[in-house]
């Protein structure tokens, strides 16, 4: 009886757990991860909402063009909105919509010969809007302006498709 009892007093003594001060290292060292994990993830999320804005003004580009192409050589008057689309329209033509991604405000607006597309997500950067000017030509390219209005403002005619 008094071997057993010396057997389990010398295992209980030889496992002692973690102390106090180990277990606080280690959630000083987790809580330092997190904190350098949480804005690395929220710059990406970001980034991502940007990169969608940008995908939306290029696929209105390729929406507007096939317009184009398909009615005679006349880019649309108007384009109408509704949730998470924007309808390219003109008298006696062929509509073509142009899908928007969430949280994305998208602009279609004719000037002169040709057309402005302008987009930003409410997810994205504040303050940054990609634009499309089919008389400059070229890529899309972030505008000066701090506003979707305001990128295809002193237009004739807009159409704002929101998701």
């Amino acid at each position: 009886m008094k071997a057993t009892l010396r057997r389990l007093q010398t295992r209980a003594h030889g496992d002692r757990g973690f102390t106090l001060i180990e277990l606080l290292v280690v959630v000083v060292i987790i809580g330092v991860l997190v904190a350098i994990a949480i804005p690395v993830y929220m710059n990406y999320r970001e980034g991502a909402a940007d990169k969608s804005a940008q995908s939306d003004v290029r696929g209105a580009i390729t929406a507007v063009e096939n317009y184009y192409t398909v009615n005679s050589n006349k880019y649309p008057e108007t384009g109408t909105a509704s949730t998470g689309k924007v309808t390219l329209s003109g008298t006696g033509a062929t509509s073509q919509v142009v899908t928007v991604s969430a949280g994305t405000t998208l602009q279609y607006a004719k000037a002169g010969t040709g057309y402005v597309i302008c987009a930003s997500n409410s997810g994205g950067t504040e303050n940054l809007v990609y634009e499309y000017k089919s008389a400059n030509g070229g890529a899309v390219q972030k505008s000066d302006k701090t506003t979707v209005g305001a990128c295809v403002g002193g237009t004739t005619s807009t159409g704002t498709g929101t998701n």
